[in-house]
């Protein structure tokens, strides 16, 4: 059992947020997994089931509710961007304490204001991960990368509030870094995400099709995206993304590929959307990004 266990609240148990709230069990915290009432009658009968090559197959235990009503030190928000308004319903800002973390992992960039506009800036933890982990039915989670990787930022939150949650993680198998830069740890992934995202829906093709079938717009695409960064205030490198390209497992795919395979609605707007509309405010040309979003058929989005 973890030396400091915390109460942690996962605003949304899919794949993400599943296989977190799975790892945090199984190292002794409380866990509560905030859903509609029918997956959580599932999650508290049955537990979280996670297949894992990293970390085997495993049932955590867990709590769940409809919303939350009790203490939590820690709320992980682990839903997709276009969900997140309705989402938040379920953690009232008259729940939480002054010292309460709330650790969104969503994708993008412009989420963290919303959420301190909510919240209130002391208690919002931007924070970014690196899985690929799919819930395949109420409760059960594939985790399909060999790694769980998560930066945590909060420039308006203490530093021992963060290396507390960064210890619960760490000891839950999760690789963790406590940065200091949001901006930087946001739009590094950003220059990581949009690509794969983007082309690999577009062309309905794995991460090792995308790296050498279409290697030109993939380097096109990973510049246009850091040179957005760096002008938004990020230190963001495209031969730092590259490299995490290659060194990937040719068969990964994106969230938002297995999405849009699905019919189910993608986070195009999260993504393609806040990438061009950042580049706009910069002014940084973009035009493979703004191609790519294009030709996936979502011309209705307000850049």
């Amino acid at each position: 059992m973890a030396n400091d266990e915390l109460t942690v609240a996962v605003l949304g148990p899919g794949g993400v947020g599943g296989l977190l709230a799975a790892r945090l069990a199984r190292a002794g915290h409380r866990v509560i997994c905030l859903a509609s009432e029918e997956t959580g009658r599932t999650l508290r009968e049955q537990g979280i089931h996670v297949r894992s090559d990293r970390y085997g197959t495993f049932t955590a235990r867990v709590a769940a509710d409809t919303e939350l009503r009790e203490r939590a030190d820690v709320v992980i928000v682990a839903v997709k961007q276009m969900a997140l308004d309705a989402a938040l319903e379920r953690v009232p800002a008259t729940a939480l304490d002054e010292d309460a973390l709330v650790v969104p992992l969503l994708n993008g960039v412009e989420h963290p204001a919303a959420l301190r506009g909510r919240y209130g800036d002391g208690r919002v933890a931007p924070a970014v991960i690196r899985v690929e982990s799919t819930r395949v039915a109420p409760g059960v989670i594939e985790h399909g990368s060999p790694f769980v990787e998560v930066d945590l930022t909060g420039e308006t939150v203490a530093r021992g509030r963060l290396d507390r949650l960064a210890g619960a993680l760490e000891w839950a198998g999760v690789q963790v870094r406590v940065l200091d830069g949001e901006a930087s740890a946001l739009w590094a992934k950003m220059a990581f995400l949009a690509p794969l995202a983007l082309l690999t829906t577009r062309y309905g093709a794995t991460l090792g099709e995308i790296r050498t079938r279409y290697r030109a717009e993939l380097v096109s695409l990973v510049e246009e995206t850091a040179a957005v960064g760096r002008a938004s205030g990020a230190a963001t490198e495209a031969a730092a993304a590259l490299a995490r390209y290659d060194a990937f497992p040719p068969q990964m795919r994106s969230s938002m590929q297995r999405d849009a395979e699905a019919g189910r609605p993608v986070e195009l707007d999260a993504i393609g959307g806040a990438l061009l509309r950042a580049a706009e405010r910069h002014g940084v040309a973009v035009p493979v990004a703004t191609r790519l979003v294009r030709e996936l058929g979502w011309s209705f989005l307000e850049f």
